[in-house]
């Protein structure tokens, strides 16, 4: 094995994930290549979109969704607004018929979600997002398998934005509670170290108590200038600590601002904040 122990093969016997990974039945897209572009533009952009899965209707209609460096933006709607769509548009996951996805200057519409991986996508989905049987360094380990370097100081990183996970990191990541399976799964993601970093409902199923640490470790990245796009549900508490918020309807954009001015508006807190 040598002096590094992050560089065998330890290989996936974990039942738990042999679907699609955290995407339900949803098949993984063949893809093309990535495209210049010239011109500003947001870091990370999701401009325009219309599409659907696979030969169904479209649910975004020229939705556009944005992130830059050091932000943290939050997509945010009642059920059945498009908003976790929107994100596994950004992702790859679905059929972008109109519009396009941009990527540090790059136009990467035509990348399977494997290939954005490459380009610097972290991606954490909803459900599905750990490998149950295996220990939470394990877990870590396997978030660094596109890299070929030493992965030894991101692993450092990760326990100090995550203490928990040190103190557990010999534990099968299947009997920790639900915040900490959501630390895990935030965690593998930034063991890729990714140049932007997809949440779709962190707090999902989680209680007020692990939902402010987790937003509080979320602020904690986006201070070292990785940008976050996040869905949530928990709109208003999202909305607190957001650069930016969208606010879906029916797959389109219906308010954008940022998140105190979203928290500000009338017509926000009526429709979606509960006044």
């Amino acid at each position: 094995m040598g002096d590094n122990p992050y560089q065998d093969d330890r290989g996936n016997k974990d039942r738990s994930i042999t679907k699609t990974h955290g995407v339900g039945q949803t098949p993984l897209r063949k893809g093309g290549k990535a495209v210049p572009v010239e011109g500003d533009a947001p870091f990370l952009i999701g401009e325009a979109m219309t599409g659907g899965y696979g030969k169904g209707p479209d649910i975004l209609h020229e939705c556009t969704i944005a992130v830059n460096a050091g932000e943290i933006a939050v997509i945010v709607g009642p059920n059945g607004a498009g908003k976790s769509t929107a994100m596994k548009a950004v992702f790859g996951m679905l059929d972008v018929r109109k519009g396009r996805v941009l990527l540090d200057g790059e136009d990467i519409t035509a990348l399977s979600p494997q290939d954005r991986v490459q380009k610097g996508m972290g991606f954490v989905p909803q459900t599905n997002n750990i490998f149950t049987s295996m220990t939470v360094e394990e877990n870590l380990e396997m978030g660094a398998f596109i890299r070929r370097d030493d992965i030894r100081s991101t692993m450092e990183q990760v326990y100090e934005l995550f203490p928990i996970l040190r103190d557990k990191r010999r534990q099968a990541a299947g009997e920790l509670s639900g915040g900490q399976r959501q630390q895990v799964a935030v965690g593998r993601a930034l063991m890729t170290k990714p140049k932007v970093l997809m949440l779709d409902e962190p707090t999902a199923g989680v209680s007020p108590i692990v939902m402010d640490e987790l937003f509080d470790r979320i602020i904690e990245v986006s201070r070292t200038g990785l940008p976050i796009l996040m869905v949530e549900q928990n709109a208003r508490q999202a909305l607190a600590i957001a650069d930016k918020g969208y606010v879906l309807v029916q797959g389109a954009n219906a308010y954008t601002g940022t998140g105190k001015e979203l928290l500000a508006d009338p017509d926000v807190r009526k429709s979606f904040l509960g006044g």
